[in-house]
């Protein structure tokens, strides 16, 4: 672990909440009512924002508590045949109303390409669960996300990231050039 990150993750309890952000992305304490803030107890769950939470690969049984707890959407980061997919994720999904989207992202080789892909997706303001296998993948989208699109300071993003996993060395490199590309200066790593 890097000085920096190191650094970042000490300093989070002192930092501000969440950035300034439209009301409907505001962090839950701001914004909902005590009933949408309950976790749907997901694999390595992230509530970014009332809108955006992410997750390891949910349960057929999940997806319908998913869809009661007015999600509109689930982005589906992994490939179909990783040892806990869900058969048939995308006809359980649409059967219980949810809008679904595949983007298969390669493991050792996440591409900014595929998260353009994500963003655009995103753009389109729907309550969404973003997931992968076991919400590695789904964090950093997640993260970059809130980030480039939303204004939250890189340190807030990645502390919440870094909750469940520290990215290793490909997933770093693929986060300092997404937020490169997007003009974003990044801590020391």
């Amino acid at each position: 672990m890097t000085k920096a990150l190191l650094t970042i993750l000490l300093l989070f309890p002192l930092m501000p909440s969440m950035a300034e952000v439209s009301r409907e992305n505001a962090p839950l304490s701001e914004n909902a009512p005590l009933s949408e803030n309950a976790p749907l107890s997901l694999l390595n769950e992230i509530k970014y924002s009332s809108h955006l939470i992410t997750a390891g690969q949910p349960s057929e049984e999940q997806f319908r508590a998913i869809a009661e707890a007015g999600f509109q959407r689930v982005i589906f980061l992994a490939f179909t045949d990783h040892k806990n997919a869900v058969k048939n994720e995308d006809r359980i999904a649409r059967s219980a109303g949810l809008e679904f989207v595949h983007i298969p992202v390669a493991w050792d080789v996440p591409t900014t390409d595929d998260f353009d892909t994500f963003a655009a997706v995103m753009r389109a303001t729907k309550k969404t669960l973003v997931h992968c296998e076991v919400n590695f993948r789904a964090s950093v989208f997640g993260f970059l996300y809130q980030v480039i699109y939303l204004g939250t300071p890189v340190e807030e993003g990645w502390a919440l990231l870094t909750r469940i996993w520290i990215p290793n060395e490909t997933w770093e490199t693929f986060i300092v050039s997404a937020l490169a590309e997007k003009g974003i200066a990044y801590p020391d790593v």
